[in-house]
């Protein structure tokens, strides 16, 4: 396992993190420890959660199983989701973000988080009071950096300079989704990412398993793979990932990954950590299984001409001001 640099904050992580958001319910408990010790096993030290994962339960195993080894992992959780409860259990709110660590940070057992992540964007709050709650939160220790997920390029540019004029603690980590099927994070997120030297762990680098080689035709189609289908089954992945035309990729995809001799889950894994702006992506599973082919992107040696063939499957997305021609290089006008 190599590690890497957590952006500008001088940390080193695992060139792979470990989701945990199967802890507590597409895991029981015992497959979550195997997972997590198969884990360090292989050094991985990045731990990713939210306070909404398996409404809470994902926090409080991950807490139990890091007894005796807080200190050597780098951890992270997440507030901002709708909880079971009442309307006020949700959202970047002061009062929602300082109630919710101290109930993650409960759950995990441990008294600080090293990234905290506001997990969605919401536009009922105000972007300075969300920053100054997280500013007040690192002051306390209680976090130890900032991070985000779900934002635009716009909306976390828009923090950094707010930041930066009222001396806050910025975010310094960002988790937008990144796959071989969802690639917009690179037309302004992840060059963003770049020019603010912002660490970047991307999450759903399998895009939701359909890039596994699970699936044929459809989130329906048999290809002899009996395990639980989260495309069919699970109704946001139906959204993200229904289109017919991702399954037509995933089939040429999943041959080019036999071609090359290696599996479709490692293959993809591999292509969003060889991104020059990806610090790691990360990688989760409901069982040992289908966590090996992940955790086999840590030694796959991905060539830049093999890249280029995997990246060809799908279009570039157009440019932020849809100019074709600068991307070709031709004479502006």
């Amino acid at each position: 396992m190599n590690y890497v640099s957590l952006g500008r904050t001088g940390v080193q992580v695992s060139q792979l993190c470990f989701g945990t958001m199967s802890f507590g319910g597409d895991a029981d408990e015992d497959t979550s420890a195997a997972m997590f010790h198969r884990c360090r096993e292989t050094g991985i030290n990045f731990f990713d959660c939210a306070n909404v994962y398996a409404n809470g339960r994902s926090e409080e195993i991950l807490g139990g199983l890091m007894r005796g080894c807080r200190d050597e992992i780098v951890l992270t959780s997440k507030a901002g989701m709708p909880l079971a409860g009442s309307p006020v259990d949700r959202g970047l709110s002061r009062r929602h973000l300082f109630q919710q660590i101290e109930t993650s940070l409960r759950r995990l057992e441990t008294d600080r988080l090293d990234v905290y992540f506001v997990h969605h964007f919401d536009p009922r709050t105000p972007m300075d009071q969300t920053l100054r709650a997280l500013d007040d939160l690192v002051r306390q220790g209680k976090i130890l950096y900032a991070g985000v997920s779900n934002w635009s390029a716009w909306q976390i540019a828009r923090s950094l300079g707010y930041c930066d004029q009222h001396d806050l603690a910025p975010f310094l980590c960002i988790q937008p989704m990144y796959n071989l099927v969802k690639r917009q994070a690179e037309v302004e997120i992840l060059p963003m990412a770049e020019a603010e030297n912002l660490s970047v762990i991307a999450y759903s680098p399998l895009g939701g398993g359909l890039l596994t080689g699970k699936y044929g035709s459809s989130a329906h189609d048999d290809t002899g793979d009996a395990s639980p289908r989260r495309l069919a089954d699970m109704q946001m992945y139906t959204n993200r990932y229904g289109d017919p035309a991702l399954f037509d990729v995933a089939r040429s995809f999943s041959a080019m990954a036999q071609a090359h001799g290696v599996h479709p889950a490692t293959l993809a894994v591999a292509w969003v950590g060889t991104h020059p702006a990806v610090t790691c992506p990360i990688i989760g599973a409901r069982n040992l299984e289908q966590l090996e082919p992940s955790l086999a992107a840590a030694e796959f040696d991905m060539a830049p001409e093999l890249r280029a063939k995997v990246t060809a499957l799908t279009p570039d997305p157009a440019l932020a001001t849809d100019r074709a021609e600068e991307k070709e290089g031709l004479p502006l006008r």
